[in-house]
Protein backbone atom coordinates (compact mmCIF):
# COMPACT_ATOMS: atom_id res chain seq x y z
CA UNK A 1 0.00 0.00 0.00
CA UNK A 2 1.41 3.34 -1.06
CA UNK A 3 0.68 6.97 -0.33
CA UNK A 4 1.01 10.02 -2.55
CA UNK A 5 1.54 13.40 -0.92
CA UNK A 6 0.44 16.26 -3.17
CA UNK A 7 1.32 19.71 -1.87
CA UNK A 8 1.87 23.34 -2.59
CA UNK A 9 3.75 26.04 -0.73
CA UNK A 10 1.43 28.74 0.60
CA UNK A 11 2.48 32.41 0.25
CA UNK A 12 5.52 31.26 -1.75
CA UNK A 13 5.75 34.63 -3.51
CA UNK A 14 6.55 36.33 -0.21
CA UNK A 15 10.03 34.74 -0.20
CA UNK A 16 12.54 34.04 -2.95
CA UNK A 17 12.29 30.34 -3.79
CA UNK A 18 16.06 30.00 -3.23
CA UNK A 19 15.35 30.50 0.49
CA UNK A 20 13.04 27.48 0.93
CA UNK A 21 13.43 25.29 -2.16
CA UNK A 22 16.77 23.74 -1.15
CA UNK A 23 15.34 22.71 2.26
CA UNK A 24 12.29 21.13 0.63
CA UNK A 25 14.46 19.23 -1.85
CA UNK A 26 16.65 17.79 0.92
CA UNK A 27 13.57 16.33 2.65
CA UNK A 28 12.07 14.97 -0.58
CA UNK A 29 15.42 13.50 -1.57
CA UNK A 30 15.64 11.54 1.67
CA UNK A 31 12.50 9.60 0.64
CA UNK A 32 13.35 8.76 -2.94
CA UNK A 33 14.84 9.98 -6.19
CA UNK A 34 13.71 12.72 -8.56
CA UNK A 35 11.64 12.44 -10.77
CA UNK A 36 10.55 8.82 -10.19
CA UNK A 37 9.55 9.22 -6.52
CA UNK A 38 9.14 12.98 -6.25
CA UNK A 39 8.86 16.04 -8.42
CA UNK A 40 8.50 19.78 -7.94
CA UNK A 41 6.37 21.41 -10.62
CA UNK A 42 4.82 24.81 -11.36
CA UNK A 43 7.51 26.33 -9.12
CA UNK A 44 5.85 25.71 -5.76
CA UNK A 45 3.88 22.44 -6.07
CA UNK A 46 5.22 18.96 -5.42
CA UNK A 47 4.30 15.30 -5.42
CA UNK A 48 5.99 12.54 -3.40
CA UNK A 49 5.41 8.78 -3.41
CA UNK A 50 6.03 7.06 -0.05
CA UNK A 51 4.86 4.06 1.97
CA UNK A 52 1.36 4.53 3.39
CA UNK A 53 2.59 3.83 6.90
CA UNK A 54 5.12 6.70 6.91
CA UNK A 55 3.03 9.25 5.01
CA UNK A 56 1.66 11.27 7.92
CA UNK A 57 5.03 11.60 9.65
CA UNK A 58 6.68 12.65 6.37
CA UNK A 59 3.93 15.22 5.69
CA UNK A 60 4.49 16.75 9.13
CA UNK A 61 8.25 16.81 8.60
CA UNK A 62 7.64 18.68 5.32
CA UNK A 63 5.36 21.11 7.17
CA UNK A 64 8.01 21.75 9.83
CA UNK A 65 10.66 22.23 7.11
CA UNK A 66 8.56 24.83 5.29
CA UNK A 67 7.37 26.63 8.44
CA UNK A 68 10.99 27.23 9.51
CA UNK A 69 10.64 30.12 7.07
CA UNK A 70 8.42 32.85 8.49
CA UNK A 71 5.38 33.69 6.35
CA UNK A 72 5.35 30.27 4.65
CA UNK A 73 3.14 27.24 5.17
CA UNK A 74 2.24 24.23 3.05
CA UNK A 75 -1.05 22.67 1.99
CA UNK A 76 -0.90 18.88 1.52
CA UNK A 77 -3.16 15.96 0.70
CA UNK A 78 -2.23 12.36 1.48
CA UNK A 79 -3.84 9.79 -0.82
CA UNK A 80 -3.57 6.13 0.16
CA UNK A 81 -4.15 3.24 -2.22
CA UNK A 82 -2.60 1.05 -4.88
CA UNK A 83 -0.39 2.07 -7.81
CA UNK A 84 -1.47 0.80 -11.24
CA UNK A 85 1.20 2.43 -13.36
CA UNK A 86 4.69 3.39 -12.24
CA UNK A 87 6.06 5.90 -14.77
CA UNK A 88 9.58 7.35 -14.93
CA UNK A 89 8.07 10.57 -13.56
CA UNK A 90 5.92 10.43 -10.43
CA UNK A 91 3.55 13.04 -11.89
CA UNK A 92 2.78 10.66 -14.78
CA UNK A 93 2.19 7.57 -12.60
CA UNK A 94 -1.33 6.42 -11.86
CA UNK A 95 -3.52 4.43 -9.47
CA UNK A 96 -5.86 4.82 -6.50
CA UNK A 97 -3.19 6.52 -4.34
CA UNK A 98 -2.79 9.28 -6.98
CA UNK A 99 -6.55 9.65 -7.52
CA UNK A 100 -7.22 9.86 -3.76
CA UNK A 101 -4.42 12.41 -3.31
CA UNK A 102 -5.70 14.58 -6.17
CA UNK A 103 -9.33 14.46 -5.00
CA UNK A 104 -8.33 15.19 -1.41
CA UNK A 105 -6.16 18.12 -2.53
CA UNK A 106 -9.03 19.61 -4.57
CA UNK A 107 -11.34 19.33 -1.55
CA UNK A 108 -8.97 21.08 0.90
CA UNK A 109 -10.53 24.41 1.71
CA UNK A 110 -9.14 26.13 4.77
CA UNK A 111 -7.54 22.98 6.16
CA UNK A 112 -3.84 22.58 5.34
CA UNK A 113 -3.67 18.77 5.55
CA UNK A 114 -6.08 16.02 4.55
CA UNK A 115 -6.05 12.24 4.13
CA UNK A 116 -8.12 10.18 1.73
CA UNK A 117 -7.97 6.37 1.80
CA UNK A 118 -10.20 3.57 0.47
CA UNK A 119 -11.72 3.21 3.98
CA UNK A 120 -14.63 5.51 4.89
CA UNK A 121 -14.40 5.02 8.67
CA UNK A 122 -10.67 5.73 8.65
CA UNK A 123 -11.26 8.92 6.62
CA UNK A 124 -13.97 10.17 9.01
CA UNK A 125 -11.84 9.52 12.10
CA UNK A 126 -8.76 11.27 10.71
CA UNK A 127 -10.75 14.23 9.45
CA UNK A 128 -11.56 14.95 13.11
CA UNK A 129 -8.08 14.07 14.44
CA UNK A 130 -6.28 16.23 11.86
CA UNK A 131 -8.53 19.24 12.47
CA UNK A 132 -7.44 19.22 16.13
CA UNK A 133 -3.78 18.55 15.34
CA UNK A 134 -3.69 21.43 12.83
CA UNK A 135 -4.87 23.87 15.50
CA UNK A 136 -1.36 23.37 16.90
CA UNK A 137 0.74 22.67 13.79
CA UNK A 138 -0.65 25.58 11.74
CA UNK A 139 0.55 27.88 14.53
CA UNK A 140 4.10 26.57 14.82
CA UNK A 141 6.52 29.49 14.92
CA UNK A 142 9.68 29.27 12.82
CA UNK A 143 11.58 28.39 16.05
CA UNK A 144 9.12 25.62 17.00
CA UNK A 145 9.19 24.29 13.43
CA UNK A 146 12.99 24.11 13.48
CA UNK A 147 12.98 22.16 16.77
CA UNK A 148 10.17 19.82 15.62
CA UNK A 149 12.00 19.16 12.34
CA UNK A 150 15.20 18.16 14.13
CA UNK A 151 13.26 16.02 16.63
CA UNK A 152 11.51 14.18 13.77
CA UNK A 153 14.82 13.65 11.97
CA UNK A 154 16.63 12.42 15.10
CA UNK A 155 14.11 10.39 17.13
CA UNK A 156 16.90 8.59 18.99
CA UNK A 157 18.48 11.66 20.61
CA UNK A 158 17.45 13.26 23.89
CA UNK A 159 16.65 16.93 24.54
CA UNK A 160 20.19 17.77 25.70
CA UNK A 161 21.61 16.37 22.45
CA UNK A 162 18.90 18.22 20.52
CA UNK A 163 19.98 21.47 22.17
CA UNK A 164 23.57 20.79 21.05
CA UNK A 165 22.55 19.97 17.47
CA UNK A 166 20.49 23.18 17.29
CA UNK A 167 23.12 25.32 19.06
CA UNK A 168 20.57 26.23 21.71
CA UNK A 169 21.60 27.27 25.19
CA UNK A 170 19.66 24.76 27.22
CA UNK A 171 17.65 21.60 27.31
CA UNK A 172 14.85 23.57 29.01
CA UNK A 173 14.40 25.86 25.97
CA UNK A 174 14.14 22.76 23.75
CA UNK A 175 11.65 21.22 26.16
CA UNK A 176 9.53 24.39 26.14
CA UNK A 177 9.59 24.56 22.31
CA UNK A 178 8.56 20.90 21.95
CA UNK A 179 5.77 21.36 24.49
CA UNK A 180 4.44 24.46 22.71
CA UNK A 181 4.59 22.61 19.40
CA UNK A 182 2.62 19.64 20.77
CA UNK A 183 5.43 17.21 19.95
CA UNK A 184 4.40 14.38 22.32
CA UNK A 185 0.76 14.58 21.26
CA UNK A 186 1.73 14.62 17.58
CA UNK A 187 4.02 11.61 18.09
CA UNK A 188 1.12 9.74 19.70
CA UNK A 189 -1.14 10.66 16.78
CA UNK A 190 1.45 9.39 14.27
CA UNK A 191 1.75 6.11 16.20
CA UNK A 192 -2.06 5.77 16.17
CA UNK A 193 -2.14 6.48 12.43
CA UNK A 194 0.47 3.77 11.75
CA UNK A 195 -1.44 1.28 13.88
CA UNK A 196 -4.74 2.03 12.08
CA UNK A 197 -3.11 1.80 8.62
CA UNK A 198 -1.64 -1.62 9.47
CA UNK A 199 -5.09 -2.84 10.59
CA UNK A 200 -6.49 -2.14 7.10
CA UNK A 201 -4.06 -4.44 5.30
Amino acid sequence: MKAVITGDIMHSRKLASAVWLADLKVVLNSYGSEPKDWEIYRGDSFQLLVSAEDALEIALLIKATVKQHKALDVRMAIGVGGIDYNADKVTESNGAAFINSGECFESLKKQTLGIQTPWAEFNSAFEVILSFMLMIADNWTSTSAEVIKKAFENPEINQNQLATVLNRKSQSSISASLKRAGYEEIKNMIAFYKQQIKKQW
